[in-house]
């Protein structure tokens, strides 16, 4: 029986495989914390799986609930335009499923404030 709901954590993607390692890392986290999820992580270009493969796996083993984490720090031209589409052909491909996309990473204050607060203390001070 398919766990209540699927979590696609989606990235940009790059052609270099390994800067998708603290995306790996994140995924295999949020996994381990959250047993009632799938989770899966996609890319937009470059790497793969894609969102609507990765949502396509969910969705066969049985998840017809998904949500979508992207991790991405601001609502750009991708957010605002690229995904809405593939979002609506994809619900159109599977229109049994509900999808839910969440705010990109950095529109969340507390992840905001846990970067300005690691950068605050990891950059030394004036010398005295």
């Amino acid at each position: 029986m398919a766990q209540s709901a699927g979590l696609v954590l989606f990235a940009h993607g790059a052609r270099d495989p390994e800067w998708a390692e603290p995306f790996r890392a994140i995924a295999a986290r949020v996994a381990a914390d959250r047993k009632d999820l799938t989770v899966k992580l996609a890319f937009l270009e470059l790497q793969t799986p894609s969102l609507a493969d990765a949502i396509g796996e969910l969705a066969a083993a049985g998840h017809v609930t998904i949500h979508i984490a992207p991790l991405f720090m601001a609502q750009g031209g991708h957010l605002k335009k690229d995904v809405p589409i593939l979002l609506d052909d994809i619900r159109r491909q599977q229109p049994a499923l509900t999808i839910q996309l969440l705010p990109a990473i950095g529109d969340v204050p507390g992840l905001r404030d846990a970067i300005a607060g690691w950068v605050a203390e990891t950059v030394p001070g004036a010398p005295a």
